[in-house]
């Protein structure tokens, strides 16, 4: 099948050689959307766990390390693996001593190749970039954002707590101090039009991150999505639309943007709805199939 877009895997195999497997720990961190910096409900679509939902926080990080290896390398030969890690709930607001133990902890397994760590712009602060500076000299180090719509009343109606200049300024340090990005944004969220959907792709290309997480949007049990979801208050996309509006986006992302997913994963014992997008075989299948009878080409269309 031809290549559509330029993937993670892609990447991986032109800078090392070999594919990466993924390990996700967790840190036991918080976040200021849910310590009372700036408020204690956390994003609206966000479980209780947050984004820890796969990962196990009663464990030391070397031992979550060990059981998360030894599982991927029961079915993978590979020691070669990419740390997403600390994504229970996203970088606290701990002390940088305890930072620098829990990723200096984890950077220095000899397995690890790269170091991913998932938090918001606005945790970004002088005291950990000058730590990610450190740890970026030792192995690549990798900074995911939760941007996930640059449209302000979508923001505060999902509870982001920060503004887009936010987002702006923490792109424009991390890549002053060669930190590579990653900006994630979620595709489905109420009110939102297609084009409002384009237009926050078309801003993520702009920015020129490193790479982009599209995330369809999961509406999970416990959350306050989920009540407004029950009320009829929106409703949650069909894969045919999904796919649709995929294709678009990969479209318009300049083509030497990374791809690091193109659908996201929902907890399937709390996932709620879309429910087609708990078979994620299916749905990767159906994708593909699609892309090929358009014949996708990213950034064919930037505009």
């Amino acid at each position: 099948m031809e290549k559509h877009y330029y993937s993670l895997n892609d990447w991986a195999k032109e800078h090392y050689g070999y594919k990466l497997y993924k390990l996700a720990l967790d840190g036991q961190m918080t976040c200021p959307n849910r310590d009372g910096s700036l408020g204690d409900k956390g994003c609206i679509f966000c479980s209780a766990n947050g984004s820890g939902d796969f990962t196990n926080a009663n464990l030391s990080i070397t031992n979550q390390l060990q059981l998360a290896k030894d599982k991927i390398k029961n079915k993978a030969n590979t020691n070669h693996f990419l740390l997403h890690t600390f994504n229970h709930l996203l970088i606290p607001m701990h002390p940088i001593d305890y930072l620098q133990k829990i990723f200096t902890e984890a950077i220095n397994d000899p397995e690890v190749d790269i170091l991913s760590i998932a938090t918001r712009p606005d945790c970004i602060d002088n005291d950990i970039l000058e730590l990610l500076i450190q740890l970026n000299k030792y192995k690549p180090v990798w900074i995911e954002l939760g941007l996930q719509t640059i449209h302000e009343d979508t923001a505060k109606y999902i509870r982001r707590g920060y503004d887009l200049s936010i987002y702006d300024d923490a792109i424009s340090r991390l890549k002053k101090a060669n930190i590579s990005v990653i900006t994630h944004m979620i595709v489905g969220l109420p009110g939102e039009s297609r084009k409002q959907i384009l237009e926050t792709a078309r801003y993520i290309g702009r920015t020129n991150t490193f790479g982009i997480k599209i995330q369809l949007l999961h509406i999970l049990e416990g959350t306050d999505l989920l009540v407004d979801y029950e009320k009829g208050k929106f409703n949650a996309m069909q894969m045919d639309e999904y796919i649709d509006i995929l294709i678009e986006i990969l479209q318009v992302l300049p083509p030497t943007m990374v791809i690091h997913r193109i659908t996201g994963d929902g907890p399937k014992s709390i996932l709620k709805a879309p429910l087609w997008s708990g078979n994620k075989k299916k749905v990767l299948n159906t994708i593909r199939k699609r892309m090929d009878e358009v014949n996708l080409k990213q950034g064919s269309a930037i505009n």
